[in-house]
């Protein structure tokens, strides 16, 4: 590595994901870049999500792309010693590739360089609270193209060239709900931004709300434009405090600049939006069920005979986008259709932005062109399986998605294809299985998770959800029987025809996905009384092998005082103490830990 880079006078140092790690992080560096006397030379940034969650907090050093990785506040005087003063890199704090090789630059780090940023194009390079550098970055460019050079049809015709789909999970065609948004009767219509995100493992929604917010409120001035609108709101939960004030404070900035409220940038249109707060919910980023909230009652769907583009909030025609939809929308104006159309597959342009979880070595956010293989998401911009675990499956398309087995990992993932593999793209969340995962116990587990969430308005859903549930946990218990197996598929495909909105028709792809492609681990589970990845602990026994060497750490570790041993000598679990809770089976580095 170069470690005698030569200094620039003039820094930015963009710092993210300090809230809840590192909350003194940006005093710190304030103070000291102040005691060194360079104020006038370097400027701290408190910049938005940069997605690396595994690794925050991070500090990108501007213009010379320097890149740090969890750092604290202890870190600060050397950095500022070493890489402000003395322009060399402080080679501890860089990130360490899973091949072991250390990257002290951002655009060299696999997690960067394989992505195609679109979505997350500023997340992370600006300050979300200062509308100025959005439109030193070319922001609202797009508005004044589309107010001025094009006409309502033209902007409609562009998205439709474009092929954007809806990237809230449906994948519905935008320019075709705009449209008919449009044609429909009316002088009063209305634009949504959904930031609701009830998925458990997914956070692009929030993140880039909170690191990017002026690129939602340009798509929905554009798109309020096309559809003759000219109020909005966004939905988000009350719990994303964060996102809330992020918006609300860029709505306000616009609005100063004459980008939001009458007469916009003097071209006669005028449109006005505001944040609508509510509780947070799975259901409740179900389009009506939304709708429901910004009105002011339940959330939870209704039967939708007539579309929303009809008759949609407070009765009126009603256009509805997830804000990742809105986000593309004036890069989509600004650099032209074909520029868009010419990324992805051919049915999904484009790029999707997908959270990263479970047994992944790079937690985090990750965009990429759609149609990219799983085997690209998971080993080249993931970085793999933690510790040289065999890679299982990926549930993605969240809790009501599906798993997708190692025998596709080079399948391509884009709506068609994920839903012929029997799951679904959704909105982007991955969940990542290594060998030490029951494919039986996450099917169980998301179940439980929609069992709470499911408005209960219908009994296909409500009831389908609970039978099923019941019979995943005998599996999971050594109570279940062969013939579960065909009512579970039986069932699910009747919740599937059956359930009212979107919720209840993907709920048992869980259960379906699993039953496809991991029917031998359901069979071991009930005729064999086994669980093959050690999970279910009423199925599973630990002990201990002669690769034990006496270490100690499984006996002090232990919260059951279950293990027995003197120093260097083999270790016994005393089966009748055991809970079967796994944490010897985790922190033994010896593989002297086994389950039968």
């Amino acid at each position: 590595m170069n470690t005698s880079k030569t200094q620039k006078h003039r820094a930015d140092l963009l710092v993210s994901c300090v809230h809840d790690r590192a909350p003194d992080l940006i005093p710190a560096l304030e103070a000291e870049v102040k005691r060194r006397g360079l104020e006038g030379e370097v400027k701290v940034v408190e910049a938005g999500c940069r997605g690396f969650c595994s690794m925050g907090p991070v500090l990108l050093i501007q213009p010379d792309g320097t890149f740090y990785v969890n750092v604290q506040p202890a870190d600060v005087p050397e950095m500022v010693e070493e890489t402000l003063v003395k322009g060399r890199v402080v080679e501890r704090m860089t990130y360490q590739e899973p091949s072991s090789h250390a990257c002290a630059l951002y655009e060299d780090i696999s997690f960067y360089s394989k992505q195609h940023r679109i979505v997350l194009r500023n997340c992370g390079m600006l300050n979300p609270a200062s509308v100025e550098e959005y439109i030193a970055v070319g922001g609202y460019e797009a508005v004044g193209k589309a107010l001025f050079d094009m006409t309502p049809e033209g902007v409609i015709e562009e998205v439709k060239k474009a092929g954007l789909r809806g990237r809230g999970g449906a994948g519905f065609a935008a320019a075709r709900k705009w449209e008919t948004g449009r044609k429909a009767e009316g002088d009063i219509k209305y634009v949504l931004a959904n930031g609701d995100e009830g998925d458990p493992n997914c956070f692009m929604d929030r993140a880039l709300m909170e690191a990017d917010p002026h690129s939602i409120l340009e798509g929905m001035i554009i798109g309020a434009y096309a559809m003759d609108a000219h109020q909005g709101y966004i939905y988000i939960p009350y719990e994303h405090t964060l996102s809330v004030k992020t918006m609300r404070n860029a709505i306000e900035s616009a609005r100063a600049y004459g980008l939001i409220g009458e007469d916009i940038l003097g071209s006669g249109f005028d449109f006005e939006v505001e944040v609508r707060v509510g509780a947070h919910s799975f259901v409740g980023g179900e389009s009506t069920a939304l709708m429901h909230a910004i009105e002011g009652t339940v959330s939870e769907p209704r039967p939708k005979h007539i579309h929303t583009t009809e008759v949609g909030l407070w009765g009126k025609p009603t256009c509805l986008n997830n804000v990742k939809t809105w986000n593309l929308v004036p890069e989509i104006i600004g650099k032209g259709a074909e520029w868009f159309a010419s990324i992805g597959t051919e049915k999904s342009t484009g790029t999707q932005v997908f959270s990263l979880a479970g047994k992944i070595n790079n937690v985090g956010l990750a965009e990429v062109p759609m149609g990219t293989t799983i085997r690209e998401l998971i080993f080249d911009v993931g970085g793999g399986i933690p510790n040289g675990r065999e890679f299982k499956a990926i549930q993605i398309g969240g809790p009501s998605g599906g798993a997708v087995p190692a025998s596709l990992l080079d399948m391509p993932m884009d709506y068609e294809t994920l839903e012929e593999a029997g799951s679904m793209m959704g909105t982007g969340g991955v969940v990542v299985l290594d060998d030490r995962s029951c494919v039986i116990d996450v099917a169980r587990y998301f179940l439980d998770f929609l069992k709470d969430q499911s408005c209960g308005k219908c009994s296909s859903c409500r009831e389908g959800i609970r039978y099923m549930l019941e019979m995943l946990t005998n599996i999971t218990e050594g109570k279940g029987k062969m013939s579960d197996l065909e009512v579970l598929e039986r069932m699910g495909k009747s919740v599937k025809i059956s359930s009212m909105c979107g919720l209840g028709k993907s709920v048992p792809n869980p259960v379906l996905s699993t039953l496809r492609h991991f029917r031998d681990e359901y069979v071991a589970h009930i005729e064999d009384h086994k669980c093959p990845a050690g999970v279910c602990k009423a199925l599973i026994e630990h002990y201990i092998n002669d690769q034990c060497n006496g270490c100690g750490l499984c006996l002090r570790k232990c919260p059951q005082d279950a293990i027995t041993g003197e120093k260097k000598e083999l270790h016994t679990i005393d089966a009748e103490k055991c809970i079967q809770c796994g944490v010897c089976f985790d922190v033994c580095r010896f593989d002297a830990v086994g389950v039968r």
